[in-house]
């Protein structure tokens, strides 16, 4: 009897491990963006377009690796301790939003509203940190761990114009297909509109595109190499973001956005300075508009 070819047998069983993955990964995200809240098997399915029987099997998996654990009484799903433990380890690596803290605090207190701190990934923004200040209305269209396009929400807007004209094309070209089903309101000339203003005034404004009635305004963040990986924002009521008030927000992140890329590039220092632990990973560079 000829033997299988264990070559073949084995390439065919890699599109369904990375598969496996990839949903994991993703039910992984879904979790956590319910935040304290936990999730329910049957939101999970609804956001994973998952078959039940499938979302439960991962999710079991998950469970047993620590990475998710499930609540007695309401039976839904939070963020295990293993998630917990691999994100605090990564902070190590991934130091902005450590370094980033203080900053958005100190934002939030000097205009009262809300302060972010939002992170590229791949395509895509993802909010980090979220302070509120003391004025009592407040916007709470963004929440630690929510993800929006490139170039949909302040964050996205001002991360999208900061890559080159090449990198925007890309990143359109790769949210092609999800843009219009979840920002129907965003046509390409606006969003192109939108990065020419940005490019211009050096911060991005969101004018209650997303949300009526809640304004946005963010600078793009620069790494030790240059790179626009991460940007502040703030985010208020339409009457607290009218032109008189505009000029006073912008120093206030433009101080920010200062001291935090001067805190980057003294860490990055640092981190060459640093001994070469044996074994340790070297990390990627990576150039704008470049995929993760």
């Amino acid at each position: 009897m000829d033997r299988p070819n264990l070559a073949v047998r084995e390439a065919s069983s890699e599109p369904t491990g990375a598969q496996s993955i990839g949903r994991a990964a993703a039910l992984l995200r879904l979790v956590a963006s319910s935040r304290t809240r936990g999730a329910s098997l049957s939101e999970l399915v609804d956001g994973s377009r998952l078959q039940k029987p499938t979302c439960r099997r991962i999710l079991v998996a998950l469970i047993e690796a620590g990475l998710i654990e499930q609540e007695a009484a309401t039976r839904r799903y939070f963020l295990g301790p293993e998630s917990f433990i691999l994100g605090t380890i990564a902070a190590d690596r991934f130091g902005i939003h450590r370094l980033a803290q203080e900053g958005v605090v100190r934002l939030a207190q000097a205009t009262g509203d809300a302060a972010f701190l939002q992170v590229r990934r791949d395509w895509t923004v993802v909010c980090l940190q979220r302070e509120d200040g003391d004025y009592p209305i407040r916007s709470h269209v963004l929440a630690p761990s929510d993800r929006h396009l490139l170039g949909a929400g302040v964050g996205g807007i001002a991360l999208l114009a900061a890559l080159d004209d090449e990198g925007v094309e890309q990143a359109m070209a790769a949210n092609a297909a999800q843009f219009p089903q979840r920002y129907p309101m965003l046509s390409r000339a606006i969003v192109d509109d939108l990065v020419a203003e940005t490019r211009e005034r050096g911060y991005a404004m969101n004018r209650g595109l997303l949300f009526p009635g809640s304004w946005g305004m963010a600078m793009v963040v620069r790494d030790a190499q240059g790179r626009a990986e991460a940007c502040l924002s703030l985010a208020a009521i339409e009457s607290r973001m009218q032109p008189d008030r505009e000029p006073f927000l912008a120093q206030l992140l433009r101080d920010e956005v200062a001291r935090l890329e001067a805190r980057l590039r003294e860490f990055h220092i640092q981190d060459e300075a640093r001994p070469a632990q044996p074994g340790a990973p070297v990390p990627l560079r990576r150039r704008a508009g470049e995929r993760r």
